[in-house]
């Protein structure tokens, strides 16, 4: 009797996805706990705006080296275990700030090369977990705009959840003690990515016996030669170098001197949340169907409209309506943005591109900091706030004139699978 293959597909396998869902929510609560504490500390012990700066300049100033040279490494590891090392090495780097400032005492200096540690794997790390999801969305059968924005909202909720708990647990425990919690998510994050995430799938293909400098430069090639993700990546610079200093300096500055307590900063950043989970879960439901060019000009255009609330010094509720709305329009964003990198860059160069499109578009973040606490110390609050939001919205509206912007709404190369095209395996 003749038998008919079974050709049915495997059924989803949703487990993995939720899993790294959850470790990346873990440790992003964690990471806006000290978002909050961080900042607070430094302004409580040393009451200087310009080191408050110089603190969040030594938070990001690992990101661009660690962002070039980390994503061949990051290829190399795996994408499993380089989220693994990444996370504890985080952790052991928060957890020492409290550590010695409650036993031996801890120096400025010692603080600026343990927030140094801290932040060092942090791109690759994001990297690593970002490089996951492709193959994770293929296995839940879940579209990869709907996955990227399930986990760039995993941010969004941080946001929501973690500035208000943040400005409470300072109130209780104080603001280095905060930071012990910190040290704990990665740890969570950690453990849950080793244990739950498969195995297969987690590496990209190299060649035998391809040296790192060669690899490295494949990566770079690739970057160079694609001129969206170029102009998307050089264009980022400039915002995040004129918007770092906001969450670093001018926004913790402002809640001291304005509202007069941890829990404004808190509920403040908390109010940008609401406004981001909002947008990506719009971008989630329908951004497969959005203008890309348009959604991604809109954001820019508004979110300067949180430097003109916080520059009329209003009471607390109004400026938390500001901050919400700048979320709303900026909530897509990111998940707009890592989905056209997943589109765009090959499984086999993912860690590289991945990292180095990161590293470039955090360059000249550390300068901005020293720049807002240098600003703030010399000018005053509301003049550094006018001046930072002119050079904002100036380049949002210039974004309307960049020409390679156009490709975001014509097809990608054939680079990477979708997960509705994908059947096979895991990629090895």
């Amino acid at each position: 009797m003749e038998t008919m293959t079974d050709t049915k597909a495997p059924p989803p396998k949703r487990f993995p996805l939720f899993a790294l869902l959850g470790a990346n929510a873990v440790s992003l609560v964690g990471s806006m706990l000290t978002m909050v504490a961080l900042p607070w500390f430094v302004l409580q012990t040393t009451g200087s705006p310009t080191k408050t700066g110089l603190t969040g300049f030594f938070v990001a100033l690992p990101n661009f080296v660690a962002g070039i040279f980390g994503g061949t490494l990051v290829d190399r590891l795996g994408f499993k275990r380089s989220s693994v090392v990444a996370d504890l090495v985080s952790g052991l780097g928060i957890a020492a700030v409290p550590l010695l400032y409650d036993t031996v005492g801890l120096a400025f200096w010692q603080l600026l090369a343990l927030v140094f540690v801290g932040s060092l794997l942090e791109i690759p790390g994001l990297t690593a977990r970002r490089s996951l999801l492709p193959e994770l969305a293929a296995l839940a059968r879940q579209p990869l705009e709907r996955v990227n924005a399930a986990y760039e909202g995993n941010q969004y909720l941080s946001q929501l959840a973690g500035p208000p708990i943040a400005g409470i647990l300072i109130g209780v425990l104080g603001a280095s003690n905060v930071l012990w919690l910190d040290a704990a998510s990665f740890a969570i994050s950690a453990a849950v990515v080793a244990v739950a995430i498969p195995a297969p799938g987690v590496r990209a293909v190299r060649a035998r016996g391809a040296r790192y400098l060669d690899e490295l430069l494949a990566g770079l090639r690739f970057l160079r030669r694609d001129s969206l993700l170029l102009t998307l990546a050089l264009s980022l610079a400039i915002t995040n170098f004129l918007s770092a200093p906001f969450f670093a300096v001018l926004l913790p500055v402002y809640a001291k001197g304005i509202y007069g307590h941890a829990t404004a900063l808190g509920l403040l950043i908390a109010a940008g949340g609401v406004g981001s989970v909002l947008g990506a879960v719009v971008f989630g439901t329908i951004g497969h169907r959005l203008p890309r060019r348009a959604t991604w000009i809109l954001g820019f255009v508004l979110v300067p409209l949180e430097y003109w609330v916080l520059a009329a010094e209003p009471a607390l509720p109004v400026a938390m309506v500001g901050m919400a709305v700048v979320g709303l329009v900026a909530g897509p964003i990111n998940p707009l943005l890592v989905t056209i990198r997943h589109e765009r860059i090959p499984t086999e160069l993912r860690g590289r591109v991945f990292s180095t499109f990161s590293a470039i578009t955090a360059v000249a973040s550390p300068l901005g900091m020293v720049l807002g606490g240098i600003l703030v110390a010399q000018l005053g609050l509301r003049p550094s706030i006018i001046l930072l939001g002119a050079c904002a919205q100036l380049v949002g509206l210039g974004m309307l004139l960049v020409p390679a912007f156009h490709a975001m709404d014509r097809p990608a190369p054939g680079c990477a699978a979708g997960p509705e095209q994908a059947t096979g395996p895991m990629a090895g």
